[in-house]
């Protein structure tokens, strides 16, 4: 036995019983698959999801990135307010690989066309809302154009489709034409692991301190 190795380095190899890396794709998939018929989102126009639909649409947006050819390395925009689809693209995301940047809705067009193209997003998608600041900044973009994903919001009134296909859409198109065969990452690759392990701690911290603040215990 070498002075690197000791009697509880032997026999431990990285399997499935004994590592497993962190991602909060794993959240969902155990929600979806514990509490399958209780509610997970509910939004002002009176739509309602409950985890097993949830779990299946993220599972068909992410299918539908990835016949885009949406991957390792790639990133994918979204400029949303507090929608179901917002909630939905952070997991759907990175089930196909890719990377979610979330623009801060009060930026303004220079400053998505900045990061738009630093970023390289090959889609983004759009609340109706925004769709006038990001056309704007669509324009002032020095390298290529995103895909543009419109995401219809009932609950306001205004604004115009700037995109090629509208949110539902793409998930519906999924029903239709479903690969039985395709899987969601979950495994989150190269650097985007240590955001994914920090977002694991974080939640499950976070779901501590909720019980023991109910319990009366002071942070």
């Amino acid at each position: 036995m070498s002075a690197a190795q000791n009697q509880y380095s032997i026999g431990l190899d990285k399997t499935p019983a004994n590592y497993v890396p962190l991602t909060p794709l794993s959240f969902l998939a155990r929600s979806a698959a514990v509490y399958p018929d209780q509610v997970s989102t509910v939004y002002d126009e009176g739509r309602s999801f409950t985890w097993a639909e949830t779990y299946e649409r993220c599972r068909r947006f992410a299918s539908w990135l990835a016949g885009r050819g949406i991957g390792t390395g790639d990133t994918v925009a979204a400029m949303l307010p507090n929608i179901p689809a917002m909630n939905e693209v952070h997991f759907a995301v990175p089930m196909a690989g890719a990377v979610l940047n979330a623009l801060n809705i009060r930026l303004d067009a220079p400053s998505i066309a900045f990061q738009l193209d630093h970023g390289g997003a090959k889609i983004i998608l759009v609340d109706p809302e925004f769709s006038g600041v990001i056309a704007e900044a669509l324009t002032l973009m020095k390298g290529p154009k995103p895909f543009v994903v419109d995401v219809d919001d009932a609950a306001f009134a205004g604004g115009k489709r700037i995109g090629e296909i509208e949110y539902e859409a793409a998930v519906a198109e999924m029903l239709e034409r479903c690969d039985p065969t395709w899987a969601p990452w979950h495994v989150i690759p190269g650097d985007d692991k240590h955001y994914a392990r920090f977002a694991v701690v974080e939640a499950v911290c976070d779901a501590i301190e909720d019980e023991l603040t109910k319990r009366g215990h002071q942070f």
